[in-house]
């Protein structure tokens, strides 16, 4: 799952906005840096990522990728699931997609104010929040984008820009993946022991 998802994930399991974005940033041991509540948050992001990974409906979403994009695929699917969850938000969430993003930068930027947070994770989200990244994933052109700007990092990592023409290719059989998978983490993330 990517931001949106995580975003999600914390708000329907009511942890952390601010510890669920920053899971990606904090190496180590959360408590020993952050309060209970976003450590708690960094963790439960954690714990999504690893159960993503593991679910046995991820093996089905690998095997429709080339050997040479098989071990980027994850990362790629990470991107593709905020697609469809900003395609169909409203089956997921009361507020529209726009109302809940300005809420969440909201919430975000408040309590990050009162914590020391990565340099690189405010660089990032700063450039999410003013570039509505969140919104734009709703349309599968801006996943491109954003996986050839991926791609762009580092040599190793420019498989992920073969991965927009797979997920073209199987787009409908990975939209009926999401409608499984999501709920089933999203159900699993509220009752999950961190």
């Amino acid at each position: 799952m990517n931001y949106l998802a995580h975003l999600h994930i914390a708000d329907q399991s009511e942890s952390s906005l601010l510890g669920n974005l920053l899971g990606d940033f904090v190496k180590g041991d959360p408590d020993k840096q952050y309060s209970v509540d976003v450590a708690q948050g960094i963790r439960l992001h954690r714990w999504v990522d690893a159960y993503t990974d593991r679910h046995v409906l991820m093996s089905r979403c690998k095997s429709m990728f080339p050997a040479q994009t098989r071990r980027f695929s994850p990362i790629a699917l990470d991107m593709l699931w905020d697609h469809f969850l900003a395609l169909h938000w409203q089956q997921f969430h009361a507020v529209s997609l726009s109302e809940f993003v300005s809420e969440a930068e909201a919430q975000v930027r408040q309590h990050q104010a009162q914590n020391a947070v990565p340099q690189r994770y405010l660089t990032v989200t700063d450039h999410m929040w003013k570039g509505r990244w969140l919104e734009s994933y709703a349309e599968l052109d801006n996943i491109q984008y954003a996986l050839q700007r991926m791609s762009l990092r580092s040599e190793r990592m420019q498989p992920l820009a073969e991965c927009y023409p797979l997920f073209v290719h199987h787009y409908a059989s990975l939209e009926t993946i999401f409608y499984e998978l999501y709920p089933d983490v999203l159900e699993k993330a509220k009752t999950a022991v961190l």
